[in-house]
């Protein structure tokens, strides 16, 4: 059986309660394959979460944007994954390279948030990717290799994992990776991941590539420019 396709949906730190209300509308009128088919998750910012989950189509998931690394305490400012599921949100994000880059959020830490993460239930969309300047030292799969290296140490089962290529060149640049760039990480990570974990990891997880859109592009060709794209590229 092939692997499900996979579309997400990340909003980062955008939009009003009224705005997410008309986004949702949208979404829910979208005309998508079955679940058998496709598994579709976006992902509002964390104030959101309740109002989406609400009013969102039930065949689409949510996916919170970050949680900590272990249970709840005093850690201000941070949202547990045990808060997450008593919310019924059940994918969270982590290891975007917003909070690598800007947090300092180091592979190590990345690595054990999606352990600690897995183990209260969530399911993971684990994000790995190289800068420009590390893609043009030509060190992409050593850099893409060592990030998949802190979760693959910490964690055997990988069925609840998604693995987003997101080179971060590519975030807010306004470029984009080609199909044929995208693909060729895609299946170098396959790669590693048959030779490091197991046969069975490399050929079942899901690897879909992510990069920036304009909000309203964002919203508008959610269900079906990203639907091709993430598609035609995950099936490596």
């Amino acid at each position: 059986m092939g692997r499900k396709f996979f579309v997400g949906g990340n909003w980062k730190c955008n939009g009003t309660t009224e705005e997410v209300k008309k986004i949702v509308n949208v979404l829910n009128e979208g005309q998508v394959p079955s679940q058998d088919v496709v598994e579709v998750v976006i992902s509002p910012p964390f104030v959101f979460l309740p109002v989406v989950k609400d009013l969102l189509r039930p065949d689409f998931h949510v996916a919170a944007q970050n949680c900590w690394v272990k249970k709840g305490g005093a850690f201000t400012g941070e949202v547990s994954a045990e808060m997450l599921l008593n919310l019924g949100i059940p994918w969270v994000i982590l290891g975007h390279s917003e909070r690598r880059l800007i947090l300092n959020e180091s592979n190590e830490f990345v690595g054990d948030k999606v352990k600690y993460a897995l183990s209260q239930g969530l399911k993971v969309i684990a994000c790995v990717g190289e800068t420009l300047e590390q893609r043009e030292a030509g060190s992409t799969m050593d850099v893409v290799a060592s990030q998949t290296k802190a979760i693959a140490e910490r964690v055997s089962d990988w069925s609840n994992i998604v693995l987003a290529y997101e080179p971060v060149w590519a975030i807010g640049t306004g470029k984009v990776a080609t199909p044929a760039q995208a693909q060729e990480v895609h299946s170098e990570l396959r790669k590693w991941l048959h030779a490091n974990t197991s046969p069975e990891v490399a050929a079942t997880t899901r690897i879909i590539y992510g990069g920036i859109s304009s909000y309203l592009s964002l919203m508008r060709n959610f269900l079906y420019t990203a639907f091709q794209l993430f598609c035609n590229v995950q099936h490596d």
